[in-house]
């Protein structure tokens, strides 16, 4: 394992299209998706909440244009930038439902806010092919992306080249001691403060990773962003790199990262009642939507 940082990256040639698209990201826009998700949805134990969220969503993808489709037992939100067999797809993803009795807006509003101001973004930029997934059911033990990824490796017309799975990507302290690490990972150090984006990658994705760090250094160079990278497929052996969604898709060999704020190694409020939408860094929230936004672009423009 190591860690490798965007400010030791050159920065490279921009691309005016890209950037004048960037300046689009509305931390407005994403307070205003934080928000309207800010109640308790678990999907067992507040069922009827979780309904209204996934009903919430999907309206809201209708209003920039989608036609969204429900995937699965556990009401996996999905839209496409094309139809079906367009692929194949740049994957962006996240968990809607909430654990039980909080509010969620890092967990996972924060990550959900990022998806939809992409989904919105690339629509009026008519980019693809890209697939935007809102799973059900993380907190439940990943069954909604497991259920999706099944889906996946079991037909033809969906093909998903990478996939990044947003986990948590709102909370920031910067406060000296604010970020710790998870514990266990051998010959990983880190900054003690909490104000970078976490990359989590593997041996399938580690190449996406780097060029994530190069983007972040030419289009948000303000930004501060980390990548794990894990080689060698050690990542079985340590529990803690497979707690979100990213999960089943690296069981599937499918290039996957997740991006984190790092959640109860930085944010106190983690599945707490106090998970709340003031808590959050909408400013850095759009740092994230700008990078993840920079790379499906770049995907298809350069």
């Amino acid at each position: 394992m190591i860690v490798a940082h965007s400010k030791n990256r050159r920065p490279r040639d921009t691309d005016a299209a890209i950037a004048e698209m960037l300046r689009g990201v509305s931390p407005e826009r994403l307070r205003a998706h934080v928000d309207m998700l800010a109640f308790p949805r678990h999907y067992v134990a507040e069922r009827a909440a979780n309904v209204r969220a996934r009903d919430l969503l999907v309206k809201l993808l209708q209003s920039f244009g989608y036609s969204p489709w429900l995937q699965g037992s556990y009401d996996n939100i999905v839209v496409t930038s094309g139809g079906p067999g367009e692929g194949p797809y740049l994957l962006l993803g996240a968990h809607y439902d909430s654990v039980p009795g909080t509010p969620g807006a890092d967990d996972n509003g924060s990550a959900v806010a990022v998806c939809l101001e992409n989904a919105r973004l690339i629509k009026e930029n008519d980019i693809g092919p890209v697939m935007i997934v809102l799973f059900n059911r993380e907190e439940d033990g990943l069954l909604g992306s497991t259920e999706f990824v099944e889906h996946l490796t079991g037909q033809t017309a969906w093909s998903v080249e990478e996939a990044h799975i947003f986990e948590m990507v709102g909370f920031v302290n910067r406060a000296p001691g604010s970020q710790k690490m998870p514990p266990g990972l051998p010959g990983v150090a880190g900054p003690d403060v909490g104000d970078f984006l976490a990359l989590l990658a593997n041996r399938h994705s580690n190449a996406i990773a780097e060029n994530l760090l190069r983007l972040a250094t030419s289009y948000v160079p303000q930004s501060s962003v980390l990548a794990l990278k894990i080689y060698l497929g050690i990542e079985k052996y340590f529990g803690h790199l497979h707690r979100s969604d990213h999960a089943p898709f690296w069981k599937a060999g499918i290039p996957s990262i997740m991006w984190t704020d790092t959640s109860e190694f930085r944010n106190p409020h983690y599945h707490q009642v106090s998970d709340t939408p003031d808590t959050l860094d909408y400013e850095f929230i759009s740092q994230v939507a700008k990078l993840a936004l920079a790379r499906a672009a770049s995907r298809v423009w350069n």
